[in-house]
């Protein structure tokens, strides 16, 4: 049996079937020429592919320090192999999505569950996202080359409900001085000018590819063909209820007696320090579970506990799609439709900031409007279709979260994974080992 896994023309037939399946799976048939490198590497050998080693060592044995080259080399090879198609790991670092998902939450994402995603920048510093270590912009990939949006074969695809990583929307241009915040955001609020000239604030204006934005992670609301609706924080998908989530929260503003509710109490009910957030001696405000609600109406000192809600029709102008002929909040907004793949829409000046980001940042054409015509790539246009799917993505802290509300859809080019385990919780607020969630510790993500 030894002699059988030692043999070169066995390890090639293993080797060569293993990659000539990835092959396939990968759909682009010219990477089948590797297989005559791996016939070489096996059988051949007449090239010196490991050239950090000795061809023939004295003795037969390479020294420690080539040893440990040979290892280092083996592995960020596989561990950036299984990062890109297989699985990526990823913490969260925003409550965006509490109490679903806790900041301090180290998590797997799989890539396979929706498919892996082609790199569209696949010269890149390995194990880096967008910027080099210990500098503040300099960018950890090159765009000599630079691949379309392709997807490999996966086990299924985005579903309502699914927990998703995705690449930014909006992350497409960054101010480097305020990367947490929409550049699209700050050109709303300072103006572009001000933005782009304002250095000592804003930083330089960069530019980066899909691949290389800012990953988020929040709850996947609507997916292509769902309408969606929000009615005093009710999500509604295809005009029913969303299937409640337990760890949804809200913004409660909180009124007692005149006598302060115990910080204890607060982390006993699970509102954490940096969530208690005091607006006077009787009134505070508190992002809370249903659960938690009825915590805290059962307190002797608590008098009322009262949901905040922005009233239909009060426009926040920092909501999706930034225009007053849609006066919509965080609490009430749409109907609207969420596109797909193949589907046409009639185009017209009123329902054009919809789809104005889609036509010509996602899907990549020139769109121009003259004295109320529409016109794409130079031609009139009172119809599109659209050319891939899109969804819509909301956190589970409904009055914390930057999500779709703000940027509107997300493309399925900018779909990463799925969130499916959490192998480690850390409470940012405590000491070790205190600080450890056990019982967050090897659980799936719902």
């Amino acid at each position: 049996m030894r002699k059988i896994l030692t043999n070169r023309w066995f390890k090639f037939a293993v080797v060569g079937l293993l990659y000539s399946l990835w092959v396939v799976w990968l759909e682009n048939y010219w990477w089948l020429i590797g297989l005559a490198i791996i016939f070489d590497i096996y059988v051949t050998q007449k090239v010196h592919w490991a050239f950090w080693k000795k061809k023939n060592p004295p003795g037969g044995k390479q020294t420690k320090v080539v040893e440990w080259v040979d290892a280092i080399i083996f592995a960020v090879i596989a561990a950036t192999f299984i990062r890109m198609f297989f699985i990526e790991a990823y913490t969260i670092p925003t409550p965006s999505m509490e109490k679903s998902m806790l900041v301090g939450d180290f998590l797997f994402v799989s890539k396979t569950s929706y498919g892996p995603k082609i790199p569209n920048t696949p010269l890149s510093f390995p194990f880096v996202h967008h910027t080099m270590p210990m500098t503040k912009n300099t960018p950890s990939y090159l765009t000599w080359i630079e691949n379309d949006y392709r997807r490999m074969a996966g086990f299924g695809k985005v579903k309502n409900d699914d927990v998703v990583v995705f690449n930014f929307p909006e992350g497409d241009t960054v101010a480097t001085n305020m990367q947490t915040q929409s550049y699209y955001y700050l050109v709303r609020n300072y103006g572009r000018e001000r933005v782009w000239s304002d250095k000592r604030t804003f930083g330089d204006i960069v530019s980066r590819p899909v691949d290389k934005q800012e990953n988020y992670i929040k709850r996947c609301i609507g997916i292509p063909g769902d309408v969606l609706e929000i009615k005093d924080g009710q999500v509604y998908v295809n005009e029913r209820p969303q299937t409640p989530i337990a760890g949804i929260q809200y913004d409660y503003i909180v009124t007692t007696n005149g006598i302060s509710i115990n910080r204890k109490t607060l982390e006993d009910i699970g509102i954490s320090r940096s969530d208690q957030q005091a607006f006077n001696g009787t009134q505070f405000l508190f992002p809370m579970t249903d659960e938690q609600v009825q915590k805290i109406e059962k307190l002797s000192n608590v008098t009322s506990v009262k949901r905040v809600n922005m009233a239909a029709g009060n426009w926040d102008h920092n909501i999706f799609p930034f225009s007053e002929k849609y006066p919509w909040n965080v609490d009430n907004f749409g109907p609207l439709e969420i596109p797909k793949k193949g589907q046409t829409v009639d185009l017209t000046i009123d329902n054009l900031p919809i789809y104005h980001r889609i036509i010509e940042t996602y899907e990549g054409h020139k769109l121009e409007v003259k004295d109320n015509t529409i016109y794409i790539d130079g031609k009139a246009a009172t119809q599109y279709t659209f050319a891939m799917d899109y969804y819509w993505m909301m956190g589970d802290n409904r009055h914390n979260s930057a999500d779709s509300r703000y940027w509107g859809f997300v493309p399925e080019d900018h779909i990463v994974g799925k969130a499916v385990f959490i192998w480690l919780s850390l409470d940012k607020e405590k000491g070790f080992p205190a600080n450890i969630r056990w019982k967050r510790l090897f659980s799936f993500v719902h």
